[in-house]
């Protein structure tokens, strides 16, 4: 029997696929060696290791915001993929699953968040950020007895979570990450807003921990009935659904993430994916391993879960099936909406340092370590720094 060595992202909304991995082993009779299961930051490290120290691996789970710093270990996937599986992709996540007009992932969901929040709490989600900022402290505060218990709103407090918050936060105000030079655009009046409300909604409403929350941390929190919203993946969705992985299954509605000054509503966004490692030993095996996590059915076994599917075909099926459904087919017709206002990092091979840079810059704002001006303009000048080491003037001026 061969063997496909494969390092995965884990957590509750990307696990449940890996079930499949059986039915693989026994069709193909290809045995399938996870060596890596770990939360992404920690797997982008593990591959890295892995690949600069010629640890075998034959397969990874990547993301398209990853993949670009990864690309000088992936293999081009035009010659081992199916014609009808490519074509069958929705046009933006086909379109990220390229890097230099050469596929090298096959995307597996398209991300985009929601807001989560108590239906017994909360009348709607709400419409502005700062609406959403007096709703939290008036809810944190009614059920405070010293140190609170209940907090208004939740989001992660380290990492890409924190990062894609300010993101949300600074397009809502009418700012930029990068201009089109890929120069740093976000010392500016929104950027520093941006951080601004960040350091507010910790003072105000979180935990003094969140800190070190990540977004499994929140959306547990919110689900054992400790939070009155959050904003949270499509992924997660069935966790939400559930009593016995959710205490408030009954109370949980559904919305768009909230405007900001300008009036913009800003959702964070991107694809996760599989892709083969270029010194795969089995590629055969492991382009065989992607076609199945990838096809048809196992996108609309994840889709029925709540993920958004990158496969036209199993995207239109799941909407089907939720026309007699009044909440998923509000649920779905939300995630529409929500997909018209996706905001996308630019993608280059260095741009996990400027992402890098960017939270911990806002984590010690929001701490009270430094203050917002200060740590975007810190944080500016850090991804100069990055860009002007690591991205040729070709690439910054072609952004």
């Amino acid at each position: 029997m061969t063997t496909v060595r494969i390092a995965l992202v884990g957590g509750p909304m990307y696990d449940q696929l890996y079930n499949a991995i059986p039915d693989f082993e026994r069709a193909s009779g290809i045995r399938v060696e996870i060596v890596a299961q770990l939360p992404h930051p920690e797997l982008n490290a593990f591959v890295t290791n892995a690949f600069e120290s010629g640890v075998p691996l034959d397969a990874i789970s990547t993301h398209t915001k990853y993949s670009p710093s990864q690309a000088q270990w992936l293999r081009a996937l035009d010659d081992v993929m199916p014609d009808d599986l490519v074509r069958d992709l929705l046009p933006r996540p086909a379109e990220l699953a390229r890097i230099d007009g050469r596929l090298l992932q096959i995307p597996r969901n398209l991300d985009v968040r929601l807001m989560h929040y108590r239906t017994d709490l909360c009348s709607y989600a709400p419409a502005t950020w700062q609406e959403l900022l007096d709703t939290a402290t008036r809810l944190t505060r009614s059920q405070s007895h010293g140190t609170a218990t209940f907090h208004g709103f939740l989001f992660p407090g380290r990492d890409s979570g924190l990062f894609g918050t300010f993101y949300e936060l600074l397009v809502s105000a009418g700012g930029n990450l990068f201009d089109d030079d890929l120069r740093p655009a976000f010392d500016s009046d929104a950027g520093r807003w941006a951080v601004e409300r960040i350091r507010e909604l910790y003072d105000r409403v979180t935990p003094r921990d969140l800190v070190n929350w990540h977004y499994d941390d929140i959306s547990r929190s919110f689900r054992d009935g400790h939070a009155a919203m959050v904003a949270d993946w499509p992924g997660s969705y069935h966790l939400y659904r559930d009593p016995a992985t959710c205490r408030v299954a009954d109370r949980v509605g559904l919305g768009l993430l909230p405007a900001g000054p300008a009036g913009i509503r800003a959702a964070y966004a991107g694809c996760h994916s599989f892709a083969i490692a270029r010194g795969a030993r089995n590629l055969e095996g492991a382009a065989a391993l992607i076609r199945h996590l990838t096809s048809f059915e196992s996108q609309l076994s994840e889709a029925r879960q709540g993920a958004i599917p990158c496969r036209a075909s199993a995207l239109a099926a799941v909407r089907s099936e939720a026309v007699n459904d009044r909440q998923m087919a509000e649920r779905w017709r939300l995630l529409a909406e929500a997909e018209k206002v996706m905001i996308i990092p630019p993608r280059f091979a260095a741009y996990p340092q400027c992402e890098d840079a960017l939270w911990r810059n806002v984590q010690q704002a929001m701490i009270g370590t430094v203050s917002p001006a200060d740590a975007v303009r810190t944080a500016a000048a850090e991804v100069r720094a990055i860009v002007t080491a690591h991205v040729p003037v070709r690439a910054r001026e072609n952004a």
